[in-house]
């Protein structure tokens, strides 16, 4: 079954692929591997704002790092190479949270969750899920990406 083809059958609609919000590339593959830029939530074309542990809750982080791996995939999807990815090597969440707050792991589910709803096995990953004082754009979550991908 293809990516799409499953996307549909998980009726999961793809977002337009973000444009950069500075001076990088969205995707770079290198050696057998897409490297995604941090992708940040944009829901409904806003970025979902806020901070952990002050004005938004664990479901709602959630759902913005759920975003953020929407965005990966409209990425890849743009760059070509959302039917060519072999494995999710690797996430790295980023989540904008005060100092109290320590369930930046359950957040990052929200984007890891989904690479292995959408990939099976293969979005089986590494991860590393991190609190941070502010991220671009006032943005709850950021997400970026390794993929193994097959090359031409």
């Amino acid at each position: 079954m293809s990516i799409e083809d499953r996307l549909n059958e998980l009726g999961i609609a793809l977002p337009e692929a973000a444009a950069p919000v500075a001076s990088y590339l969205p995707v770079v593959v290198e050696g057998g591997f897409a490297h995604v830029s941090g992708q940040l939530p944009f829901v409904e074309g806003s970025v979902v704002t806020g901070r952990l542990g002050e004005n938004v809750t664990p479901d709602e982080g959630q759902a913005a790092a759920h975003a953020c791996g929407l965005m990966i995939l409209a990425q890849l999807k743009q760059a070509g190479l959302l039917e060519k990815v072999r494995r999710v090597v690797k996430l790295g969440v980023f989540v904008s949270s005060t100092p109290e707050f320590t369930g930046q792991p359950a957040i990052a589910n929200g984007a890891s969750d989904l690479m292995a709803e959408v990939f099976g096995d293969a979005g089986r990953h590494a991860r590393a899920a991190v609190g941070v004082a502010a991220l671009p754009l006032g943005a709850v979550v950021e997400v970026d990406a390794i993929l193994a991908v097959e090359m031409d």
